[in-house]
């Protein structure tokens, strides 16, 4: 089951736009990738717009912006820029789009800084640190090379940032208009991803955090590879179904909006939790290497920029699993391996 309740208008054609309530913009922007899109919202601001991510920087998302700003926002500026998150395909565009539309960008204060870091330092995506993670836990010099290279060449794929920003924290408001918007963050798909909240209109812009069809990328960075960023995604969407009604209409980075949040919040942890399962009895009857494990969760073809979010995501699990106790890690040969933690020596 992936979502309750489906929003009943059709998604917009690419430089397109489809009214989703009074002043509220649904865009959705190409990707190069099997997820084709990604959705941008938006926003009467009262004096012009304020728009909710930017997309991926390619030439084919600057001409998807040209013919936006020449058609459906025409007449109005641009006064500010919220981006979620520092993923190239919500924050890929806003170095160009800030440059042509001269918009202030608002982002939360980790997210700008790694956004900055993944743009600026060469040995951020191409460096050791990721390097060393895919070869520790299993993978081949040769696959790896392929991987530094073609799978993640999404990383390069950004425009780059202003030089400054206005820092959104939790707990803020900020005003949109006539509306009154509450900084939510959360974490596990990206460390600490900004969303919006309209409590009086019962609006949720979620971003990557909830997904109504896919489940959103929880995946290790080369930078962190002992992070947990699973349990930091469980945390935060128990926070959010605190928080945040059920029925509140929720917009989402990709596919549709949709209500029955808590539904859709519900089935998300649940599916992390069987994919635990799976992990644990594959290794049952004895060590296994990340690289070991992907296929096991992942039973396709992946290309090389697949692969590097399938490999960061079956580690994900593994780090949440070693940290709940059900799996151990050895790191006494070459290639690092784990197995359950109740059976005598690994392997």
């Amino acid at each position: 089951m992936t979502v309750s309740h489906r929003f009943n208008a059709e998604p917009p054609a690419f430089g397109d736009a489809v009214e989703i309530r009074p002043g509220i913009l649904w865009i959705r922007l190409p990707l190069p990738y099997r997820l084709n899109h990604v959705n941008i919202y938006v926003l009467d601001d009262g004096a012009g717009w304020t728009v909710i991510d930017t997309g991926i920087g390619t030439d084919q998302s600057i001409q998807a912006w040209r013919t936006l700003l020449a058609g459906v926002l025409a007449g109005r500026p641009v006064n500010r820029i919220v981006c979620t998150h520092h993923h190239p395909d919500h924050v890929g565009m806003v170095g160009w789009l800030c440059r042509e539309t001269g918009a202030e960008l608002l982002m939360g204060e980790v997210e700008f800084l790694l956004a900055q870091y993944y743009a600026n330092a060469p040995h951020a995506i191409d460096g050791r640190a990721f390097r060393q993670l895919y070869l520790l836990h299993g993978l081949s010099e040769d696959f790896v090379a392929h991987m530094m290279s073609e799978g993640h060449d999404y990383q390069r794929r950004t425009t780059g940032l202003p030089l400054s920003f206005t820092r959104l924290v939790a707990g803020q408001t900020v005003m949109i208009g006539a509306r009154a918007f509450e900084i939510v963050t959360g974490g596990g798909h990206s460390s600490l991803q900004v969303m919006l909240y309209c409590r009086e209109d019962g609006l949720f812009v979620a971003a990557d955090q909830v997904l109504p069809r896919i489940t959103p990328n929880i995946g290790v960075a080369g930078i962190e590879p002992s992070s947990d960023p699973l349990q930091h995604f469980f945390t935060s969407l128990a926070s959010i179904r605190d928080a945040i009604p059920d029925g509140t209409l929720t917009l989402p980075g990709h596919d549709w909006p949709f209500t029955g949040l808590h539904q859709r919040i519900d089935t998300l942890v649940e599916h992390h939790h069987a994919r635990c399962d799976i992990v644990a009895e594959a290794c049952r009857d004895g060590a296994r290497t990340v690289a070991d494990l992907v296929p096991v969760l992942f039973d396709q073809d992946l290309s090389h920029h697949q692969m590097s979010f399938a490999f960061a995501e079956t580690l994900s699990h593994v780090n949440y699993m070693i940290g709940q106790g059900r799996l151990r890690l050895d790191t006494s040969g070459p290639v690092w391996s784990v197995g359950l933690k109740d059976r005598s020596p690994l392997g």
